[in-house]
């Protein structure tokens, strides 16, 4: 299995920064697919996350994980034709910046989150910098 980042990017505080992550080898769909960042000198932070039951109309608008720092400006989204899960970042600012980690494994995301360590599969990372 892998996956894989898009190229990250530079923005002002306020500024957007849309990030994909394609996996192979398995169907993003049928896995939990979370987005971590790591800030210089420290450890990677589980950020948002995307579980297999989203999108399935008996669970509703289930099946997507935020953390606080990114609740209400990040939104974690799927497309299973593509393979594809995608993560749409808005209003960023300083804190935000740091390289950005898409993992993919069949854990619990509310548990993915909070145990990096735990997921199997991981990209190589991406950047990205909030500069004023």
């Amino acid at each position: 299995v892998r996956v894989a980042e898009s190229r990250g990017g530079r923005v002002r505080p306020g500024g957007s920064l849309r990030l994909s992550c394609v996996a192979s080898g398995a169907t993003v769909g049928d896995n939990d697919v979370a987005w971590f960042r790591q800030a210089p000198g420290k450890g990677r932070e589980g950020g948002s996350c995307i579980d297999s039951i989203h999108g399935d109309p008996r669970y509703g608008d289930q099946g997507t994980y935020y953390a606080d720092s990114v609740k209400g400006r990040f939104t974690i989204s799927r497309d299973n034709a593509r393979n594809t899960v995608y993560l749409e970042m808005n209003n960023l600012n300083p804190g935000d910046a740091g390289t950005y980690y898409c993992a993919a494994d069949d854990l619990n995301c509310a548990y993915a989150l909070e145990h990096p360590g735990d997921m199997d599969y991981w990209g190589r990372g991406t950047p990205v910098t909030v500069f004023s």
